[in-house]
């Protein structure tokens, strides 16, 4: 049996609202205990993020749900045009922040997208690498000729649980307990870092017939939870032990005042492993497919926060494919880090640039520090 080659045909974005400045952040996300961030302007400096979007007003109001967005930017990749959306026969969105924990993501999204008439739809979950998980299920459903075509997304509404209101409660209870109102910076790091929007891939077994493509070459990934405790963690709290309690064994009470429900991130255990890790695999990935690190043309690398460009730059020379910075091709300084939509706006915005020529190589690298997941893929333009 003979595999169908896969095409990414089209591409596009949403982005909610307009760009909010480093200066404006609080005014969105409001202050907690009505104290100034400490570690805001310290997370900034390092992770080289000049402007994000936020789903809210600038009282902090939502202004658009995850699946709201996604169906956005499907829309996008047709123009608004709704008649191309009547024979998509599969619809597969990954996202890290749905706006719910049942119905899926996906079945959400489709709930916004009525003129896709009856089809499959997949929801990956995870952190960054869940976008990366819905391209792949694409990819194989098209390359398995089971589908001619597909959407797949990324998406991400962080802000939802970065305001203020989330961290209120257990500040006020340590201010009662004459302890420092400050929440710990596991907790308030992460309301710097990340930030809203959704983007979309056109996936075919045919490439357009004017214009690019942008054909699937391999798309490869690995979890190392049998090595790495959790690092990223949402919905409950790490213990000493490096176990993660879930949020259904914690008191109501306990939810709101241990703020169960904000998103943590390990600093230390990050800053160690995410980016040995993922050269250890994009190494083996090389030698395994025999590839030349010469023939990329372009390398867009999810990065959370500049702060690793040089030493994710300095890991590819110790593994022997190291990469020029002049190949590079990133985009957190503008749209921020939106987790699992961010290799999506990478992809969308270099696709629209006008840059790319026929022949072109581009390596895609996602990693997801939740328990250090990695996702990579290939693709070369036609």
């Amino acid at each position: 049996m003979s595999l169908n080659k896969v095409y990414i045909n089209n591409t596009s974005s949403f982005l909610p609202n307009e760009a909010v400045s480093n200066d404006e952040m609080e005014t969105y996300l409001g202050m907690i205990n009505n104290n100034p961030s400490k570690s805001r302007g310290i997370v900034l400096r390092n992770n080289g993020i000049k402007q994000r979007y936020y789903a809210l007003t600038k009282a902090g109001k939502p202004t658009h749900s995850n699946a709201e967005m996604t169906a956005l930017a499907v829309r996008a990749l047709f123009n608004n045009d709704a008649s191309r959306l009547k024979d998509i026969p599969l619809l597969s969105c990954g996202t890290s922040s749905p706006d719910q924990m049942m119905p899926s993501h996906g079945v959400m999204t489709h709930g916004w997208l009525p003129e896709i008439e009856a089809a499959e739809v997949v929801s990956p979950s995870g952190v960054c690498c869940a976008g990366m998980h819905a391209f792949k299920y694409a990819y194989l459903a098209i390359k398995a000729a089971d589908v001619t075509e597909a959407i797949a997304t990324g998406s991400e509404r962080f802000s939802a649980s970065l305001v203020s209101t989330v961290f209120e409660e257990e500040a006020h209870k340590l201010s009662d307990l004459k302890e420092d109102p400050y929440i710990g910076f596991e907790k308030e790091f992460l309301r710097w870092m990340l930030s809203d929007g959704a983007a979309a891939f056109l996936m075919s077994d045919k490439p357009n017939e004017t214009g690019i493509s942008l054909a699937v070459d391999w798309i490869d990934g690995i979890s190392y939870a049998n090595e790495l405790d959790a690092c990223m963690y949402m919905g409950c709290e790490k213990q000493a032990d490096g176990s993660l309690k879930s949020y259904l064994d914690f008191t109501q009470e306990e939810l709101i005042s241990k703020s169960v429900l904000s998103i943590k991130q390990d600093v230390k255990l990050l800053s160690k492993n995410i980016v040995l890790q993922g050269g250890r695999k994009l190494k083996e990935i090389f030698d395994k497919r025999q590839l030349d690190i010469n023939e990329v043309d372009y390398f867009l690398p999810h990065m959370s926060s500049d702060f690793f460009r040089s030493k994710i730059f300095n890991e590819l020379i110790v593994k022997g494919i190291g990469i020029p910075y002049e190949k590079w091709f990133f985009n957190l300084a503008t749209v921020g880090n939106v987790g699992a939509s961010s290799v999506y706006l990478m992809v969308d915005e270099l696709f629209h640039s006008g840059k790319l020529k026929k022949g072109n190589k581009i390596l895609l690298l996602v990693p997801e520090s939740s328990r250090f997941s990695y996702m990579y893929a290939m693709l070369t333009v036609c």
